[in-house]
């Protein structure tokens, strides 16, 4: 049940709202162009995407490690565990620390997500989808990409944990 201290905002003509979103979440690939950019450099440029949604997140973007420029992806220490999605391994983006994960073996439901990494798009200096700059999710857990045709309120700031 929602509480009233987060009453999803209704979604107008053309957006989604996130708790519409499925808990479990889903997994969709799309048809979208993806970038990323840090430090002046364009780290990725695909349309190889798949986005997972979950209930109260803005959706998180996963792409082909192959996709970013070379030399730009580097393992760091850190596991988290995702009750759906199996453990994540953390990764150094151009440099910067965490900046991104990815699920190395991932639990059924989920093996399209094998191979892809998801980067914290606060992290980066720019992250675009389909030409439009994201918004970073809020909180320094999750990792969603805020377009303009997707409504909340998200989970990941202050108070909101407990959502």
């Amino acid at each position: 049940m929602i509480s009233r201290r987060h009453t999803p905002i209704p979604p107008g003509p053309g957006q989604e709202s996130v708790w519409d979103y499925p808990r479990p979440p889903r997994v969709e690939v799309m048809n979208q162009r993806v970038t990323i950019e840090l430090a002046g450099v364009t780290l990725v440029d695909t349309t190889d995407v798949v986005r997972v949604l979950e209930t109260s997140h803005p959706p998180a973007y996963y792409v082909p490690r192959g996709a970013f420029a070379s030399g730009s992806l580097a393992p760091v220490p850190g596991i988290t565990h995702c009750e759906f999605k199996g453990a994540a391994s953390y990764l150094s983006v151009g440099g910067v620390d965490r900046a991104g994960w990815f699920y190395p073996r991932p639990l059924p439901g989920y093996e399209s997500l094998a191979d892809r990494v998801c980067v914290y798009p606060g992290a980066m200096d720019r992250c675009t989808v389909d030409g439009e700059t994201v918004v970073a999710q809020e909180g320094d857990f999750y990792g969603g990409w805020i377009t303009s045709n997707i409504v909340g309120p998200f989970k990941g700031a202050p108070g909101t944990w407990g959502w």
